[in-house]
């Protein structure tokens, strides 16, 4: 057994007086509203906070020994503090929240920046198109959402296709038709592109549409039923038939729904519906929107650092305690403070911190509907920030009736059955882990911090090579460090060379930095993550892979035995593969049915679909000129076709000079010249 390393004495000491200045610090905060934050000795955040009053919450965490708890494992590390004084404490809620999402400290409850979210676009033209839309908001066009999923928007646009007949398709497509489309045979657009509707009857649909989509679902029956009856009294039969078949396709759709509509007030047809649940040191806060009266689907979340931040706010004094107590402790000195009674403090339950982090968290890049129904409680002061931020009023309301309640429920049943099945696949992800450190007999202390790095290499015939790497860690895949590498210099189809080039790409900072922590005669690593050397790395070859691998890794100093080849089986079979090390050792073959095996093929196939994906848009660029036909502006579907018909592709296409596009019938000198700058 290794002999326990004793600091020395100088280290001690000056430690000792680390921790000295820190106090002090502390002791000259002032009792005005800010944010702090704890920095390890690395330069790391430990923690973001938010607080009334800076000396009497930052005090708070130095009054007593914590011993072995997580409090205490994260001030033991505390070597640094900063810390901004705001106006109020409702700025203060909003830069701590930010900070959080900026910075990801280990002690927070952080909810990962999900992709925006989706809409449904009403395009502003003559005839306007409905669209599913992602993205910045442009005034100029009408915008209904956010809508929590892809799915909820396309099934909004199948709706209103089916009771309104709405166009779906591209302008520069629009502007070419000459006979209607198949959606126009099956009932799913009235045909303006070819006049089938006039602008004044299209309006008109539109105008229903809008107000369906805004909820107004009554108005929009009782005025379809008035231009049934007027058609009727016309003797225009064919058309109130035509309306009454509307009126008959939008009852169905609102039959659907589950929402009881007429006992909601114009203010409430917007709402969301957040419920927590917490088990097995995870949480889940599932979101429900309503919008306009329709329930548009839910989505779950799961924050991380759940089980430290539930922890620190346990152990911590709460700034909510009684006023009188806090200020005798605070006029102490810090070292002589000792800390509350636990019944003057107000201990906040696990639920509503997280559900209070993720509304603090969330509604700083979506605005929140004006009310809230919520699982559990949740502070004024949080609401009363959102609402200057947004300058409207919020209100949340804990244990709802009626229809509110039903919706709670539903959200409720949601986050159960997400959180289950969540714990369900961690489960079993780690136990994937666990016997592969088994099978590869791994010198891993900490299991959750096993970090894999896999490798690919991609290319079409020797064109657009790229390499991928993939990160697994924490008994997932990490996507946000997930890196390509475009290869250059290489014989194209050299594999092999092409791996050199991406391992060396990848490791080589690693080595100096470790080259240069041996010379200053420390053996501590680089604290930066992105300078960490994995616990495995895994290449997507045989004997021949992990030989080049291996070269690298003796040209840079690093140990041979973190490199592990991925070969494939007989016959290429899934489940057979083989294990190839570059340390020597015989190679492994761990069985088709082993937990182990599977996550080998699961890393390794991430990293062959990210490699694939990356070439396939690469690919696209090079043979394109980095733009496509369809993106340039006055190229429609008839000059496209006759463009490609002429040089036999786009590739042809770009080959061409400007005289030569513009000898192709309807490409003008001007176009022909647009065209060449687009594709060089």
């Amino acid at each position: 057994m290794p002999t326990p390393e004793v600091p020395s004495p100088d280290a001690a000491a000056s430690a000792d007086a680390a921790r000295d200045r820190l106090l002090a610090e502390v002791a000259a905060l002032p009792g005005l509203p800010g944010v702090y934050r704890y920095f390890d000795a690395q330069g790391n955040v430990l923690y973001v906070g938010k607080a009334r009053s800076l000396k009497k919450r930052v005090a708070s965490y130095f009054q007593k020994d914590h011993g072995g708890t997580r409090i205490g494992h994260m001030i033991s590390r505390i070597a640094r503090l900063e810390t901004t004084v705001v106006r109020t404490e409702a700025e203060a809620l909003l830069l701590e929240n930010n900070l959080i999402k900026t910075l990801n400290p280990k002690f927070n409850i952080l909810f990962r920046d999900d992709k925006s979210y989706p809409y449904l676009k009403l395009e502003r033209h003559p005839f306007p198109r409905v669209a599913y839309y992602r993205g910045a908001v442009d005034r100029r066009h009408g915008y209904f959402g956010p809508y929590p999923g892809a799915w909820a928007v396309k099934e909004t646009i199948l709706l209103l296709q089916k009771a309104f007949r709405l166009r779906t398709c591209e302008d520069t497509v629009f502007a070419n038709r000459s006979r209607p489309c198949l959606l126009y045979q099956i009932r799913r657009c009235s045909g303006p592109c070819v006049g089938l509707i006039t602008p004044a009857d299209y309006a008109r649909d539109v105008a229903n549409a809008e107000r369906f989509l805004l909820g107004a679902t009554d108005e929009v029956i009782v005025t379809l039923q008035q231009q049934m009856m007027a058609y009727s009294d016309a003797l225009e039969f064919e058309r109130a038939a035509e309306v009454r078949n509307q009126i008959s396709a939008l009852s169905r759709v609102l039959h659907q729904q589950s929402m009881e509509e007429s006992s909601l007030s114009s203010r409430d047809r917007d709402v969301d519906v957040l419920a927590v649940r917490v088990q097995g040191g995870r949480a889940c806060v599932n979101l429900a929107m309503v919008r306009g009266g329709r329930h548009l689907g839910d989505r779950a979340y799961f924050p991380a650092h759940v089980e430290e931040a539930a922890a620190l706010s346990a152990e911590a004094a709460d700034e909510r305690a009684e006023p009188a107590a806090v200020e005798q402790q605070v006029r102490m000195p810090v070292e002589q403070q000792v800390r509350m009674p636990v019944e003057q403090q107000v201990r906040i339950p696990v639920e509503q911190q997280v559900l209070e982090a993720f509304i603090a968290q969330h509604y700083l890049g979506v605005a929140p509907p004006p009310s809230l129904v919520v699982s559990h409680p949740v502070a004024a002061e949080l609401l009363a920030a959102l609402g200057e931020q947004t300058g409207n009023r919020i209100n949340a309301q804990h244990q709802p009736r009626e229809q509110r309640r039903v919706w709670l429920e539903m959200a409720e049943k949601g986050a159960q059955i997400a959180l289950a099945r969540l714990l369900a696949e961690e489960g079993s992800q780690r136990e994937r882990t666990r016997a592969l450190v088994d099978a590869l007999d791994l010198a891993v202390e900490d299991l959750d911090a096993l970090r894999i790095e896999c490798f690919d290499i991609s290319h079409t015939a020797g064109e657009a090579t790229q390499a991928s790497c993939v990160v697994y860690e924490n008994h997932a895949m990490r996507p946000a460090e997930y890196r390509r590498y475009n290869i250059e210099g290489i014989t194209g189809g050299d594999d092999y060379a092409a791996m050199r080039q991406v391992l060396t790409r990848r490791y080589a900072k690693v080595a100096e930095a470790r080259a240069a922590a041996q010379l200053a005669g420390t053996e501590s690593v680089p604290p930066a993550k992105a300078l960490r050397l994995p616990d495995l790395v895994l290449v997507d070859g045989g004997r021949g892979q992990v030989a080049m691998a291996r070269e690298v890794f003796e040209t840079l100093g690093l140990d041979l035995s973190l490199i592990v080849g991925v070969e494939k089986g007989e016959g290429r079979k899934v489940g057979l593969e083989e294990l190839v090390f570059a340390d020597g050792r015989d190679k492994v073959y761990l069985g088709h049915d082993s937990a182990a095996l599977m996550l080998v093929a699961q890393i390794r196939d991430e990293a062959h679909r990210f490699a694939i994906t990356g070439m396939r848009a690469r690919r696209a660029s090079v043979r394109t000129g980095g733009s496509k036909l369809e993106d340039i502006a006055g190229v429609g579907p008839k000059k496209r076709a006759r463009l490609l018909q002429r040089f036999g592709g786009v590739r042809g296409v770009a080959a061409a000079s400007v005289d030569e596009l513009g000898s192709v019938d309807g490409i003008s000198t001007e176009l022909a010249e647009a065209i060449y700058r687009a594709l060089h």
